[in-house]
């Protein structure tokens, strides 16, 4: 993050402890902050050297929140709120089921007299304000008591992802569990960075089409969109269809397809819905989805996640979802959707993921990489590489993060430039190398089809003369702990059901 975004985010986050006291969260910080910083853009469009027409009704734009002060602005603000998801386009998206949570008039004056409107915020570098609130939403998703973590993949493996995937300029790319945008954001930038003589067409068709994202929470749609259009991403008003939408991803096929698809849906294993039961209480039912798409019928929300990749990308497409543990080796619909996607997409390549990465503690999980190909009586999938980052190496969220670096050898084993010219680390000389690859024919011979692969020593297990620091014992502890207890309660939910 740049100086100057840092210096930005330090300002708004420092306000944000002063509302704390009064019970706000950090979620609910960021997102009246969302509300304002986009009426504040919106009017700033309006003056010079912009002068555009307003896309906001008049009376509900920010001057009408300058002008009033006390109750009058509380009340006036709510009114805003309740007004403007009416008028559709982006406004819909960022303002649909708004409501004002600083009940503090005078703090709510400050925020937007002191804070919000003294700054420029068109005249600002797309990238300092968009990594400004990048920034924002980094520290909500750390405040991992209020769960806003689930919506937050590491951006260094983020940044890894989409540069050995190099997504091109004219290319459809989609996130069909977007959260706060991190996937369509960084592609954009990648195009971008490595495209800077992109002609007018081009640079359109980035801003306004290249990117579509679905998110199933209205709150992190908002905040998606939000994000988006601070890094210049998407229509400044109603002329065009907004990159994000709110929706089930999993409950139809939407007809759309896509060059690109790029993805980390949620970890909860079960799909389901709230309803009132006879006795007047909450339970929670499974769903099981059925789709003609599908190759099999599941209520594993991973699993319909996969099925519903493959069905999004074109022919040919490519895909990167990242996975639990469990898709890739559970039986049942696990196996027939195993089998099936190496029959008919070539599965080439597989990331084991360190644990003590993500805000959603107690996941083991991995990236799965694969294109979709046109129909064929043969396997398309004929050698799957893996790399293993996990074994022997530990992360956490707070004294150890991932960074970037961390993933140069993955990267530079990949061989983006042509994945035909990879070599393998590991060989029966150099048992502790790190990336190998396994044919069809081994993968079909393992029990249940199972991609679950790795073979370096776990030294943790091994050597005791060797052991890690007492913290990083202690929070691998805590990750396999939280990993049981989410298989136990999985179990608990099948017994429940059945």
């Amino acid at each position: 993050m740049s100086t100057d975004a840092q210096q930005i985010v330090s300002k708004l986050w420092n306000y944000c402890n002063v509302l704390r006291d009064d019970g706000l969260s950090y979620g609910d910080y960021v997102e009246q902050l969302t509300f304002l910083l986009f009426l504040k853009m919106a009017h700033e469009q309006t003056q010079p050297p912009w002068r555009k027409p307003s896309i906001i009704p008049d009376g509900f734009d920010w001057p009408s929140l300058l002008a009033r002060d006390g109750d009058d602005l509380e009340t006036h603000y709510r009114h805003v709120l309740e007004t403007l998801p009416k008028q559709g386009g982006m406004l819909r998206v960022i303002f649909q089921k708004a409501q004002n949570k600083i009940q503090d008039p005078a703090k709510l004056r400050r925020l937007i007299v002191d804070l919000i409107d003294k700054q420029q915020w068109r005249m600002i570098d797309a990238d300092v304000k968009g990594d400004a609130y990048e920034g924002l939403l980094e520290k909500n998703a750390q405040d991992t008591k209020g769960g806003a973590g689930q919506y937050f993949t590491p951006r260094p493996l983020i940044q890894a992802i989409v540069e050995v995937m190099r997504p091109q300029p004219g290319e459809t790319i989609c996130d069909p569990a977007c959260g706060t945008g991190g996937f369509l954001l960084a592609a954009h930038d990648f195009i971008a960075q490595h495209n800077p003589s992109l002609d007018r067409d081009q640079k359109r068709h980035l801003k306004l089409e290249a990117l579509r994202g679905i998110e199933i929470v209205d709150g992190v749609t908002r905040l998606c969109a939000m994000n988006l259009l601070l890094h210049g991403v998407g229509p400044d008003a109603d002329e065009a269809t907004p990159p994000v939408s709110t929706d089930d991803s999993l409950r139809s096929d939407p007809g759309d397809r896509f060059d690109l698809i790029l993805t980390n849906p949620p970890f909860g294993k079960k799909s389901s819905y709230l309803y009132v039961n006879e006795e007047g209480e909450q339970d929670r039912q499974a769903m099981t989805i059925v789709r003609d798409d599908f190759y099999a019928t599941t209520s594993n929300k991973q699993l319909n996640f996969l099925q519903h990749v493959k069905t999004l990308l074109k022919v040919p497409g490519r895909a990167a979802v990242v996975v639990p543990d469990n898709v890739l080796f559970e039986g049942g619909a696990g196996e027939s959707i195993r089998r099936r996607l190496l029959q008919e997409c070539d599965v080439h390549t597989i990331l084991r993921l360190p644990t003590g990465i993500f805000y959603a503690q107690g996941v083991k999980a991995n990236v799965l990489f694969f294109d979709r190909k046109p129909a064929s009586p043969n396997p398309w999938t004929q050698t799957v590489w893996v790399y293993d980052l996990r074994t022997n190496i530990h992360f956490t969220l707070k004294t150890n993060r991932l960074k970037r670096s961390d993933l140069d050898d993955f990267v530079a084993c990949y061989h983006p430039e042509n994945r035909h010219e990879r070599r393998p680390t590991w060989t029966e000389s150099t048992p502790e190398g790190r990336w190998r690859p396994y044919t069809y024919e081994e993968l079909l011979k393992r029990d249940k089809v199972s991609l679950d692969l790795f073979w370096l020593r776990d030294e943790s297990l091994e050597d005791s003369a060797g052991l890690e620091d007492p913290d990083v014992i202690a929070s691998e502890i805590v990750e396999d702990l939280r990993a049981a207890l989410a298989e136990f309660e999985a179990i608990q939910e099948q017994l429940t059901d059945s």
